[in-house]
């Protein structure tokens, strides 16, 4: 299992990495793990800004569907349309190609709320 060190994880297995004003957001190897084969991710909250812990979208796997939660308070920038053609991204690069969304960070203090990498490991 990766856990890298560069980012912030929520206890829902979602992943944070901000670079500069944006941040990408996705969910961790554990969690694409855990759903296995992921067929389909859903990101209904382009253009619109999402608080803290607030449903973004869905991610589909074969036997069951899981809400997306916002690790930080943001809109929604862009979504990573490599997904609609190949959601399996998620299973086979969770924290590179398999991201989800781009968005910008409207408080940057939430992300010390957001656990670092062993913080995460160890919750699990």
């Amino acid at each position: 299992m990766n856990f890298p060190e560069n980012l912030r994880y929520t206890s829902e297995h979602e992943w944070i990495r901000v670079e500069g004003d944006v941040a990408y957001v996705g969910i961790t190897d554990y969690a694409q793990s855990e759903l296995g084969e992921i067929v389909f991710v859903d990101v209904p909250t382009l253009g619109e800004t999402v608080a803290q812990g607030e449903v973004f979208g869905s991610v589909e796997a074969v036997k069951t569907v899981s809400d997306l939660n916002m690790p930080v308070t943001g809109e929604v920038l862009e979504l990573n349309e490599a997904l609609d053609g190949q959601p399996e991204l998620v299973n086979n690069d969770p924290y590179g190609e398999g991201w989800m969304i781009k968005i910008s960070v409207k408080d940057a203090s939430e992300l010390d709320k957001l656990m670092d990498a062993a913080a995460y490991q160890a919750s699990l």
